[in-house]
């Protein structure tokens, strides 16, 4: 069957987003913001539907698409976010500020790698969602696990990089490094005796990771 097809068919299923999200993805398109994909989005919402994190920690604001979104369905949870880009991170303040969530979200300017202790020092998180510099998301992984709590999960996105992951090839060689870095992130994933992980392929890619002996 074609793969074009079945994804046409899914999206056309996936209920239109509010006015005020669709004005972001538009901004984000128009200003070549990397933003989550519509469907990825919209099945990692319904896990944490399922799921129901009180904290959530973001790494990789952007301009705040993904934790308004987030926010927008989770109305009992806090959320902090951190960016290191002072244009996108002024710009993501302004939406939250827009949307009127600045009492759940916390968007902070800071470098994930150099400031972790920030996080560190703060209250553990329910859910950790990695969406900022693909190479470095082993290290996101290895430095903030210590902060999900019991029954956490962590969701990374575009873990499959444009298809780019799965295999060398002289379309993946224009981005070597970033394609090389996903693919021993996903494998690294896999192997990890810690977690188990699935890996949806959908948008970009979605891997969801659970603590091993967490009921």
């Amino acid at each position: 069957m074609n793969d074009t097809l079945i994804h046409n068919y899914l999206l056309s299923h996936i209920p239109e987003r509010k006015p005020f999200f669709m004005e972001l993805e538009a901004y984000a398109k128009e200003h070549e913001v990397p933003v989550m994909e519509i469907d990825s989005m919209h099945f990692m919402l319904q896990i944490m539907q399922i799921q129901q994190p009180k904290r959530i920690l973001e790494i990789g604001t952007a301009i705040g698409y993904s934790a308004l979104r987030m926010a927008d369905v989770l109305p009992n949870v806090h959320i902090v976010t951190m960016e290191r880009d002072e244009t996108r991170y002024d710009r993501a303040w302004h939406n939250v500020r827009a949307f009127g969530v600045e009492d759940r979200v916390e968007v902070l300017l800071m470098d994930a790698l150099e400031d972790s202790s920030i996080i560190l020092e703060k209250e553990n998180f329910d859910a950790i969602f990695i969406d900022a510099a693909k190479a470095q998301y082993a290290k996101f992984f290895d430095i903030y696990i210590e902060k999900l709590a019991p029954n956490g999960v962590i969701y990374s996105d575009n873990v499959l990089f444009k298809g780019l992951a799965l295999h060398d090839s002289p379309r993946a060689q224009q981005k070597q490094r970033v394609s090389r870095k996903m693919r021993e992130f996903n494998d690294w994933l896999l192997q990890n005796p810690n977690f188990t992980t699935t890996t949806i392929p959908l948008g970009d890619g979605l891997a969801i990771s659970r603590r091993k002996g967490d009921v």
